[in-house]
This record gives C-alpha cells, sequence and structure tokens, in this order.
C-alpha cells in the first residue's frame, strides 16, 4: 500500500472485520447456507433419542422383573400344596402386582409418548426450516443455544422461563439436564448414593465406553471412610467394591490402599491430595462428561463452539496488541480467553472495512488518507465533504482538514 504511514497501516489492520453486506443473496447461496447449518443439528436429535430409547430399557427392565417374580410366585403355587384360602391369598397378591405392574407400565407408556412427541416437533422444526422464514428461524436456534448454555452452567429456573416464555420446551433438553442436576447437587454436597444409582441404571452403556466413573466415585467413598478413621469399615468396603476392579486399575488402588497407613492428616502431598475438598469438584466434572457422552452432547456449551468458529475467522496476531480497535471482538477479555486455542485465521487477501460506513472499500470505492494517517473510505469522506463545505473532521481524533489534503491510497 503507497502513501500509506505507521498509524494508517495500523488503522487499516484494526478495521479488517469483514462487513455485513445488505445485497440479498442469490436464493441457491442461501439453501447451501441452510443446509450446511442443518448438519450442525446432530445433538439436536440425539439427546431426545437417546432419552427415549432409555425410557423404554427401563420400562422393558421393570417388565421382565415384575413377570418373573409372578410366574416365579405362580410355579411355587402349583408345586406347593395350599390350602383354598391360602391359595387365594396367593393368588391375590400376584393380582396385586400385576395391577401394580399396569400402572408403573401405563405411566411409562405416557412419557414414552411425550418423548416420542418431542423427537417429532425436533423433526417437524428441521423440516420446516426454509430460506423464506430463515430469519425467524435462526432466532430461534439462537435461543435454543442459549437454553443449553444456562442448562450447562446450572441456570436451570432461567433457563426455564426462557424456555416458556418463547414456547420452545420440546426443543430444548430441560428435563434431561435435571436429571443430571440431581446428581451434580449430590456430588456438591459429598454424597455418591445418587451418582451411584445412576451409574447402575447406565451400567452396560458406561461399561461399552470404558468408563471409569463408578471406580472413582467408589474411591472416593473408601477415602471418606479412612477420613472418618473407620479402618475396619474401609477394609470391608475395599474388600467388597474395590476388589473387582483390581485387574485393570492396580496402580490407583495401591495408592488409595496406602491412605489407611498416612490418614487424612498427612503431609506427604501424593496422599494429602486424596483428601482434599478439590476431589469432589474433579468428580462433577468426570460426571458431566460422561453425561453428556451418554446423551450424544457436545462436551462444551453449543455457544462457545459457535462463538469459537466465528472467532477462528477474525483471530490474527494484531487482535492481541494493546492498540487493537474496540470495535473487534478479540479486544474484550473474555473473547481472547475462548480464541486462544484457535489457530490464526489465514487470510490470503486483507480486506479493509471503512471506520465511518463499515463498507468495504476497493476500486470502487478506495481509501483515502488523512493527515493524521487514519484512513478511510471515499464514499465516507465525500458525504462528509457534502454536508460541511468541503471540510473533512476524522471521528477518531478530531483534526479538521480540507477534501483536497487527503491522499488516496492504493491497494496492492
Amino acid at each position: 500500500m503507497d502513501s500509506l504511514s505507521n498509524g494508517a497501516a495500523a488503522a487499516t489492520i484494526a478495521t479488517r472485520t469483514t462487513p455485513i453486506t445488505t445485497t440479498a443473496s442469490p436464493p441457491s447461496s442461501k439453501l447451501a447456507h441452510l443446509t450446511e447449518s442443518l448438519k450442525l443439528e446432530h445433538q439436536f436429535l440425539r439427546v431426545p433419542f437417546e432419552h427415549y430409547k432409555k425410557s423404554i430399557r427401563a420400562d422393558h427392565r421393570v417388565f421382565e422383573k415384575e413377570m418373573s417374580a409372578v410366574i416365579s410366585g405362580v410355579t411355587e403355587a402349583a408345586d406347593a400344596d395350599l390350602s383354598k384360602d391360602d391359595a387365594v391369598h396367593h393368588l391375590s397378591s400376584l393380582v396385586s402386582k400385576l395391577q401394580g405392574l399396569k400402572r408403573k407400565l401405563e405411566e411409562g407408556s405416557r412419557i414414552e409418548n411425550l418423548q416420542a412427541q418431542r423427537c417429532r416437533a425436533r423433526l417437524d422444526h428441521l423440516e420446516s426450516a426454509d430460506v423464506e422464514n430463515l430469519p425467524d428461524w435462526n432466532n430461534t436456534r439462537l435461543k435454543r443455544i442459549l437454553v443449553d448454555y444456562m442448562l450447562r452452567m446450572s441456570y436451570y429456573d432461567t433457563a426455564a422461563k426462557l424456555a416458556g416464555s418463547n414456547n420452545i420446551q420440546d426443543l430444548v433438553d430441560i428435563d434431561v439436564f435435571q436429571e443430571a442436576k440431581k446428581v451434580i447437587d449430590a456430588l456438591q454436597n459429598k454424597e455418591v448414593a445418587p451418582a451411584l444409582a445412576w451409574c447402575a441404571d447406565n451400567k452396560s452403556r458406561l461399561k461399552k465406553s470404558k468408563s471409569k466413573f463408578e471406580f472413582q466415585l467408589r474411591l472416593q467413598e473408601f477415602i471418606e471412610l479412612v477420613r472418618a478413621e473407620n479402618s475396619m469399615r474401609a477394609i470391608t468396603y475395599a474388600r467388597k467394591y474395590l476388589s473387582p476392579w483390581g485387574a485393570t486399575h492396580t496402580k490407583e488402588l495401591q495408592r488409595v490402599m496406602a491412605t489407611l497407613a498416612f490418614k487424612s492428616n498427612t503431609e506427604c502431598a501424593r496422599y494429602k491430595v486424596l483428601f482434599e475438598p478439590i476431589q469432589w469438584d474433579f468428580l462433577v466434572d468426570q460426571f458431566k462428561q460422561e453425561f453428556c457422552r451418554l446423551y450424544g452432547m457436545t462436551l462444551e456449551p453449543l455457544l462457545n463452539i459457535y462463538l469459537q468458529a466465528g472467532l477462528s475467522a477474525l483471530k490474527t496476531p494484531y487482535c492481541y496488541e494493546d492498540d487493537c480497535t474496540k470495535e473487534d471482538p478479540l479486544s474484550q477479555d473474555n473473547f481472547r480467553k475462548l480464541a486462544l486455542p484457535l489457530p490464526y485465521s489465514k487470510q490470503h487477501h486483507s480486506k479493509l472495512v471503512c471506520y465511518i460506513t463499515k463498507e468495504l472499500m476497493d476500486t470502487e470505492n478506495p481509501p483515502q488518507v488523512l493527515p493524521n494517517g487514519y484512513v478511510y473510505s471515499t464514499k465516507a469522506l465525500e458525504e462528509m465533504a457534502k454536508k460541511n463545505n468541503g471540510k473533512i473532521t476524522c471521528p477518531r481524533t478530531g483534526l479538521v482538514c480540507n477534501y483536497l489534503d487527503l491522499v488516496k491510497a492504493y491497494i496492492s
């Protein structure tokens, strides 16, 4: 770029953000954009479907357990030599069990129907996405992403109010996260029973994914017994619940068992860390990861993923310099932190955007350089000169000069 001072160069880099054009995109490009957007909706369908399958499996287990008990009761009654009154009493108890099973299955069926409706509602929502209603559809998606973020950050009431006020309850996973909330609250209160119950309900799937979460819970429960100086109970507990893990987690078991000798007041760093409260925070984080994997969710909130996708196109070394313009999102610490793991944007050609009009500066709207080194588009400066009798005022420094004092900049 000729005739451009250092200050002007900094100014042009600072306005590199790609502008939003007002010209309508061709329908084909909008359709292609919509098609690409729908590819990101995997979690949107996967979560309710997984929840639906889990309910079916739970009802199936209840049915098998109850029917097995009833059949065993009938077999015992047939083989036993019962009096008439005893036989009637025995059969009546079996009928009561069947009636209880019927009520459980009816409730399970109601829940399954609601979950099937939720799956259907989400399919209908995706099918409703069209070029004509794309702004409204994107607005709904933004609200879904915000609700997802609030639920992951434990703002359950706020998430429920946002979903309710926009009538998108079937499009968000509040009930799924409420299930997780019970376990998280219990772990934060140093209770492992709800988490162990959750592991039992999902035992086959956790085993398939080679999860260590249940093992970590058992270790923590053992540590709490050692903390309470109840060594005999700790040893009994280890024999019952930890020994099955010995073949695959020998080193971890050896380390934890050593706490019986070192106790909770040890100063040995290797064992002292096992008694620190932060271990419960690790369990909460691990549960969240296992929970997300189980339901096919992303480990990061969707809001973070979408923001990082946008920031990856904006991130350059200049963003982390002290004179980075305030219009750049990466001038803010929160966005910088979010973009930290992202690579720098690969830009083959620079794009200059006018600070005043936010329009692209190119050969048809070339940049002009003020005496103080700042650069603005010809269109913006011409309009300013017409309104001020040929005078130009720099919006950033307040410098006043004549339009004839400007120097045209050339982009090479």
